[in-house]
C-alpha cells in the first residue's frame, strides 16, 4: 500500500515521502497515529502545496547537522578508565559509554548513531569514532582512552577485631538463671 508520511517516522522516512508499506503496518500503526495518509490524488495535491514548507524543514535539518558536525569534529573526548599495567582495560568502551560522555559534553546523541570500529575499545590509546547525522553526514570524533591513575598510598591494613559474641537461647537462659539464683555453698 502506498502512503505519504505526515511526519518523520524512524526507520521509514521523512515528512512528505511516498513509501510502499505493508497493508497491516499502514492500517494498524501509521494511520491510527496519524503518521501517514493514503496516497491518492487529493493527498498528493495537498503535499505538493506544502512542498516549500517541507523543503524548508529539511534544509533547516541539514544546517543543524552541518553545525553539529563541526562541533563534534572539534571535540576530543577523553575517557579515564581503570586499566592494568599492560594497557588493557578492565572493562570496555562501547557506544553506550560514549553516549554518556557525549551527554556530559553537552551533546544529545542516540546510541545507534555512534559507530565504534570493532564494536568496543579494550585498551588505552587514541581512536576515532564516526557519528552518523542527518542524510549521510558523518562526523569523525577523536576519543582518547587513558588509564586511571593508580593510588599512590597503599590501603591501610585491617586491624583484627574480636569475634562477635553469639548468644544461643539456651546459653542465655542458663546464664540468666545462674545469675539470679542464690548459691547455697555457704550453708
Amino acid at each position: 500500500m502506498k502512503v505519504i508520511l505526515n511526519q518523520d517516522v524512524k526507520h521509514l522516512g521523512e515528512e512528505g515521502d511516498v513509501k510502499d508499506v505493508a497493508n497491516g503496518y499502514a492500517r494498524n500503526y501509521l494511520f491510527p497515529r496519524n503518521f501517514a495518509v493514503p496516497c491518492n490524488e487529493m493527498t498528493i495535491a495537498y503535499f505538493e502545496s506544502r512542498k516549500a514548507e517541507i523543503d524548508a524543514k529539511k534544509s533547516a535539518k541539514r544546517a543543524d547537522a552541518a553545525s553539529l558536525k563541526e562541533k563534534l569534529e572539534a571535540t576530543v573526548l577523553t575517557l579515564v578508565m581503570p586499566a592494568g599495567s599492560n594497557g588493557k582495560l578492565y572493562g570496555a568502551v562501547t557506544n553506550q559509554t560514549l553516549v554518556e560522555e557525549f551527554k556530559k559534553a553537552g551533546f544529545e546523541l542516540e546510541r545507534k548513531r555512534i559507530e565504534v570500529p570493532g564494536l568496543t575499545f579494550k585498551s588505552i590509546g587514541k581512536y576515532h569514532v564516526n557519528v552518523h547525522l542527518y542524510e549521510g553526514a558523518i562526523a569523525s570524533v577523536q576519543v582518547i582512552v587513558e588509564a586511571q591513575p593508580e593510588n599512590v598510598q597503599k590501603p591501610a591494613q585491617k586491624t583484627e577485631r574480636a569475634p562477635r559474641k553469639r548468644y544461643d537461647d539456651h546459653a542465655s537462659e542458663e546464664n540468666a538463671s545462674s545469675e539470679t539464683a542464690p548459691t547455697s555453698d555457704a550453708e
